[in-house]
């Protein structure tokens, strides 16, 4: 059946498509390579039969659809992937690896007043081993008694008023350290002090702070660097002195007391004094070997 010729115009692809079909209609027949011509041999019933019969054009209408049914059909976007089930809600979110979980660091605060009274006490040894030098043991007298005074009251301080700190528990037996190295060298270099005594002494009051410096390199946390290992807001180990290290400290601060203020008694005190000396020497000798071995386990105890 034939389309009529304005329903063919009614748009651009049928137009084309009625255009194609003219142009098939108008190009001459092409022979096949295939078919070979009739034979002039034919007879002439034959051959008008043959020219009479004819050619399978097809119609316009089957054009039009054959070329309709060619078009390219547009392919079907793909589909969307399908979205995750969501998590339950009771289900609790995994908790982070061990690894990744940082403790924060321990600090502290090295600013309490017996640290500062502390420190002012270690300041005034120079002094006090300056007036002994020049002979004034009566100012030198009195400053040793301030800080005898300050020693007590720095500790209680502490106690009282909850301000302990791992600095305070290495400035405070530094000081005392200090203090009785002042007085040691100085009544030696007047000869108001046998000089095995003091090197006695000094010897175990060099090997502590020695030791001192060692514990504090140990037990500082990692990084050890040389800015954290002189920053005292990070604790790293404290130290507690043993029963007799107390005994011998306070025996030492009346030697040298006695020994400074003696010259400014009306009476002698030699025979005292030197049995002080030998006192002094075997407490000295007995605090240094309480922190040898068992004995540092507990005057030491590292912060974790």
């Amino acid at each position: 059946m034939l389309l009529p010729a304005r329903t063919l115009c009614s748009s651009p692809a049928l137009r084309a498509a009625s255009l194609r079909v003219r142009l098939l209609q108008t190009r001459p027949a092409v022979a096949s390579p295939r078919s070979s011509p009739p034979s002039p041999h034919l007879a002439p019933s034959r051959l008008l039969s043959l020219s009479a019969r004819p050619r399978c054009v097809p119609s316009r209408s089957q054009t039009v659809a054959r070329l309709l049914s060619t078009t390219p059909t547009p392919t079907p976007p793909p589909p969307a992937p399908a979205p995750k089930p969501p998590l339950p809600a009771d289900d609790p979110p995994s908790p982070p690896a061990a690894s990744s979980v940082k403790t924060p660091e321990a600090r502290e605060n090295p600013y309490t007043l017996p640290n500062a009274i502390t420190v002012a006490r270690m300041a005034a040894c120079p002094v006090i081993g300056y007036y002994i030098l020049e002979g004034d043991l009566a100012t030198a007298t009195g400053l040793l008694f301030v800080a005898g005074v300050s020693d007590l009251v720095d500790g209680w301080l502490a106690r009282r008023f909850n301000m302990g700190s791992v600095l305070g528990s290495i400035l405070d037996p530094a000081a005392d350290k200090l203090l009785m190295t002042t007085m040691v060298v100085t009544l030696a270099m007047r000869d108001m002090l046998p000089l095995p005594l003091a090197v006695i002494i000094l010897g175990r009051d060099v090997a502590l702070s020695l030791a001192a410096f060692y514990f504090r390199y140990a037990s500082l946390p990692p990084p050890k660097t040389f800015t954290r290992y002189w920053d005292f807001s990070i604790p790293s180990a404290s130290v507690h002195p043993t029963a007799i290290s107390k005994y011998n400290t306070f025996l030492q601060l009346v030697l040298v007391g006695s020994t400074t203020v003696a010259p400014l008694l009306p009476f002698e005190l030699g025979t005292v004094l030197t049995g002080m000396q030998w006192l002094v020497a075997g407490t000295t000798i007995a605090s240094g070997l309480s922190y040898v071995g068992t004995g540092s386990r507990a005057a030491v105890k590292y912060v974790k």
